[in-house]
């Protein structure tokens, strides 16, 4: 039986709407490679933008939950689970790690089935599959810094370590100062890499960028003009590394076409339904790779205890990174600022109220 019966979880009811604060009712049992975790703090990307706003398409699941970066403690394990145990503290994450991939949970709400995925992190207890969690030292962390392990962190290292194979030389250009394309600014000090330059429509957030270690910023106004004067800018000495993290198409044709003949060029950002992008496909015959992105291929099992073991030593230090705390009764002003471009990354604290 479970421990938790009720709790409270934002709920994406319909598309392009709030979301809306309700008590949902937890599943009567776990089962096999299920886990149940009470979550102090959940991030908020562009992911859950693009839900909320049906990027992809519309929503055949509505109505369900949200979420897939969190920090939480284990409360209750299924049949099965080996890798956790009640008591243990854990990042969540999207990407399958080591354990059972169980079933999705079915929770109840105002009668009716609540859809849900292997994970979810906008509800204060959630019951996830073993695979979606990764136990780390029942230790003081900062919970507005541990949900980043779920999803930015190791998405930005695994598109500069695993897709784009960033070295140190190489020259690296970012579409979007986001929360993914700040963090990339900050990991590329450990790949040595010197030249980097980020390219965003907001100042302030380009003003960051260069605070936090590039070399470059960039404003851009639109593609013409925007291709143009990075040429200038660039010479003949073009970037060997082009990420695009806005899914904005204007800004992956530039990033496509200002990158050196055999540039390593990967798309994190996801269009909107029905756009297209153009290219001149020539360049891919000689050496030029594009590559989409699915989270970098990180390996949470992996990337998290080298990545914690790094902040924790002080040789990744996210003192000078921005977040910006939420209750969960909150999470609609967190969506808006968000959208609105504000600097940094959303977190959802479950302390606050």
């Amino acid at each position: 039986m479970m421990i938790v019966k009720h709790t409270t979880a934002a709920i994406l009811v319909q598309s392009n709407q709030p979301l809306v604060i309700g008590d949902i009712q937890l599943p009567e049992e776990l089962f096999p490679g299920q886990v149940l975790v009470e979550i102090f703090s959940s991030g908020l990307c562009g992911a859950q933008i693009n839900e909320i706003d049906a990027i992809k398409g519309p929503d055949e699941f509505l109505p369900h939950l949200l979420g897939h970066e969190g920090f939480g403690r284990v409360l209750q394990v299924g049949p099965g689970v080996s890798t956790v145990k009640a008591g243990d503290q854990v990042v969540m994450h999207w990407r399958p790690g080591t354990g059972i991939q169980s079933i999705p949970p079915k929770y109840i709400w105002q009668g009716q089935k609540l859809n849900a995925g292997w994970i979810t992190t906008m509800n204060k207890h959630a019951v996830v599959s073993e695979n979606r969690i990764t136990r780390i030292p029942n230790e003081k962390f900062d919970s507005h810094l541990v949900p980043l392990l779920g999803c930015a962190l190791t998405t930005s290292l695994g598109v500069l370590e695993n897709e784009a194979k960033v070295g140190f030389r190489d020259s690296l250009l970012i579409f979007g100062a986001g929360g993914i394309g700040l963090i990339m600014v900050k990991l590329a000090k450990l790949f040595g890499v010197s030249k980097v330059t980020i390219v965003d429509i907001h100042p302030e957030k380009l003003k960051k960028a260069q605070e936090l270690g590039a070399s470059n910023t960039f404003i851009f106004k639109n593609k013409a003009q925007s291709l143009n004067e990075l040429q200038s800018m660039y010479g003949n000495d073009l970037p060997t590394v082009a990420i695009d993290t806005t899914g904005i198409t204007d800004s992956i044709e530039v990033c496509y076409e200002i990158s050196s003949p055999k540039a390593r060029v990967i798309l994190v950002g996801v269009p909107k339904k029905g756009t297209k992008a153009n290219f001149y496909t020539l360049p891919l015959h000689f050496g030029k790779l594009l590559k989409g992105s699915e989270g970098g291929q990180s390996m949470p099992e992996k990337d998290i205890p080298i990545l914690l073991d790094l902040i924790t030593k002080g040789q990744l230090n996210f003192d000078d990174y921005p977040t910006h705390a939420f209750p969960l009764s909150k999470v609609n002003e967190a969506v808006s600022q968000l959208k609105n471009g504000i600097i940094g990354r959303m977190i959802i604290d479950f302390s606050l109220t």
